[in-house]
């Protein structure tokens, strides 16, 4: 029987892949988009009104991309799990991250190079043990919403001369 979808995502089909394996028993991911913006404020013209100069411009300095992530420590984990991620912390350099649907088509919408900003174990007593980390991008990502595709310009053909 086919699985009826409803009018919503449900986000345990929203899943974070790092280095190719998914994060093991995982039970939350969150992305955060943010913008940096600059601030001008400029006089306004001799000729114009007063209250004119009183609204401020806005550009864009910078864009970044960070996810968190928690997840439950297990015995015998089959995907990307504490023990697992944990070494790629160490050795401080990028790993591949990749959000993709659940379902057929794995194509991602997010994918790219992401630096492991912070890891964190929990251990409660009678709890069952967790960890969390951010995830934070390292470059311009290949993909995410709004990239805009390389335009490719017509080239001349050689005249062999």
């Amino acid at each position: 029987m086919a699985e009826t979808k409803t009018e919503y995502i449900s986000g345990s089909d929203l899943l974070l892949i790092i280095d190719g394996k998914a994060v093991g028993h995982c039970t939350s991911h969150e992305t955060t988009m943010t913008t940096e913006t600059q601030e001008r404020n400029v006089k306004p013209k001799a000729t114009a009104a007063s209250q004119s100069g009183m609204f401020k411009s806005k550009s864009v300095k910078s864009l970044s991309i960070s996810i968190s992530f928690d997840g439950l420590r297990a015995y015998n984990e089959e995907e990307g799990g504490y023990e697992e991620i944990t070494p790629k912390w160490g050795k401080g350099s990028s790993v591949d991250v990749a959000c993709i649907k659940r379902g057929e088509d794995k194509a991602p919408y997010l994918k790219g190079k992401f630096i492991i900003t912070q890891f964190k174990e929990t251990a409660s007593a009678n709890e069952d043990s967790s960890y969390s980390g951010t995830l934070e991008n390292d470059g311009e990502p290949d993909i995410y919403p709004g990239k805009e595709e390389p335009t490719t310009t017509p080239t001349t053909p050689s005249t062999g001369k």
